[in-house]
């Protein structure tokens, strides 16, 4: 029997988790219990691929259940960005960000790539186990292909000539298998897993949860004047809920700790340059150490005939990519991230305040991205519009033009100096003077929350998935953990 502690008038006291009769449930207000009925068996908070997987899953496993879904962004159709190219060329800093938030969470227009390794994209496999692990990812391919993505290409690096190539050059091809979606086919799949869900669990959209309270036989969900009560809760809040999850943390005592921060830029240049990958690859997962300081720089979210485009998270604006597979949407540049990642050491803790320092002086300088020529860093000089307009790479994003030696730390921006001269090795014209860079990106990962094999707090039933939780990092791996928790949860008594 797990014990919970809970306040007569706010304070702590030691109550035990166990099941009331009819379905009725008391909650302390002030001295005495207050009735409160449940009304579902589960609470998902936050239907992002970890919630969305969550729910699709007991609905499988377990249509009996009473299942509610807490977005506190738009529902898919509202989901619009505001920035045209037009009227509206940068972020406007909307209330509630319709790239990050809502249903399909921060992946619902990313290129829809689902990597199916343990090498990258977080560390669920410590919890679960390898294969378990892996087989969840495939689990979660064959649904997402079922659902509108039959069309789309399964890449693979098992077995290339370039793994050999990047040896030879000091480089690492991390192995893996791809899906690419695509931001066009990753809707159609979004969409039709919502149309399949919305009948079976209740959403509540644009519905921030404002806090958890412990309850007799389960948790009490509170939102704006409102609550709702479940047995089970899983909190599945991505990466733009960092400062709730903290928070939540910290008012339920729940431990954690630090995670890393990832720091870098996004490299622009033509698709022909990086064809020759990413035909065969798609997505090619490349490391290379530094010799000056030994820090690992690598490639991630590639995005062949893609465009570069602004992400707000918690009020910073920083940079993306995205990638079509239809074809009319395809553009003459690839582009990916070059990022550096930071682990930091007692007393320094709050790695995402470090990376959103950096991310707020490129917003101070530049009004929001800057981008700059490669050449015009390596002379020492910021960029400007004219030398932009007269280089052979199109912008697909409308950024200020500026000097990013003034806003990244000079160990990570040496560290990606000699990481684009190590690429011009395999892919010669990465390091061309016209290849732009868009700074800044950052990744910023949730603190790893602490947590049991079952993916499920100190609390007995409340579970903390996806990107929240510190454990994943990958559209693939979220959706993995969602499956999971919802397997555990299928298997009791509710």
């Amino acid at each position: 029997m797990l014990s919970v502690f809970l306040g007569l008038n706010g304070g702590l006291g030691e109550l035990s988790l166990r099941q009331a009769a009819g379905g009725e449930y008391r909650g302390l207000e002030g001295n005495r219990w207050r009735k409160t009925r449940m009304k579902y068996d589960v609470i998902i908070i936050g239907a992002g691929p970890g919630g969305i997987f969550s729910a699709y899953e007991l609905m499988k496993k377990r249509p009996d259940l009473k299942v509610a879904v807490f977005e506190a962004g738009h529902s898919l159709k509202k989901r619009r960005c505001p920035i045209d190219g037009d009227k509206v060329k940068t972020c406007i800093n909307c209330k509630t960000c319709a790239i990050m938030s809502g249903f399909g969470g921060a992946g619902a227009f990313s290129d829809g790539k689902y990597n199916i390794t343990n090498d990258f994209g977080g560390t669920l496999y410590k919890y679960i186990g390898k294969e378990k692990a892996i087989s969840l990812m495939k689990y979660v391919d064959e649904i997402n292909v079922s659902h509108g993505g039959e069309g789309t290409k399964m890449y693979s690096t098992a077995g290339t000539e370039f793994k050999k190539s990047c040896m030879q050059n000091k480089l690492t091809l991390l192995e893996a298998s791809v899906r690419h979606l695509g931001t066009d086919i990753n809707y159609v799949v979004l969409e039709q897993l919502y149309n399949e869900l919305r009948s079976w669990a209740d959403f509540y959209f644009d519905t921030p949860v404002d806090r958890l309270e412990i309850q007799e036989d389960g948790y009490l969900v509170y939102f704006g004047e409102n609550t709702e009560k479940c047995r089970r809760c899983i909190i599945s809040v991505g990466r733009s809920g960092s400062k709730w999850m903290e928070r939540i943390c910290r008012e339920l005592d729940i431990p954690t700790k630090s995670n890393r921060v990832d720091i870098g830029v996004r490299v622009e240049l033509p698709a022909v340059i990086f064809a020759h990958l990413t035909d065969e690859l798609y997505e090619s997962k490349i490391v290379y150490r530094t010799q000056k300081f030994e820090d690992n720089v690598r490639t991630f979210c590639m995005n062949p005939c893609g465009i570069v485009v602004n992400e707000n998270t918690n009020g910073i604006i920083t940079v993306n990519g995205h990638s079509f597979e239809d074809e009319a949407k395809k553009t003459e540049n690839t582009n990916f991230a070059l990022l550096v990642a930071k682990h930091f050491s007692e007393p320094f803790k709050d790695s995402n305040g470090y990376g959103e320092g950096i991310a707020r002086l490129s917003n101070m300088l530049g009004g929001g991205v800057i981008v700059q020529r490669f050449g015009d860093l390596e002379r020492g000089r910021r960029s400007n519009q004219k030398r932009i307009d007269e280089g052979t790479v199109r912008p697909t994003l409308a950024a200020t033009p500026g000097d990013l030696s003034l806003v990244l730390p000079k160990r990570i921006l040496d560290g990606i100096i000699e990481m684009i001269y190590a690429l011009d090795k395999i892919a010669p014209g990465t390091a061309n003077d016209d290849t732009l860079l868009y700074g800044v990106e950052v990744k910023f990962y949730n603190m790893e929350v602490e947590l049991n094999q079952n993916l499920e707090t100190k609390y007995e039933g409340l579970y903390v998935i996806g990107d929240g939780s510190g454990v994943t990092h990958s559209l693939s791996h979220a959706s993995a953990s969602g499956v999971y928790v919802a397997d555990q949860i299928s298997l009791s008594k509710l």
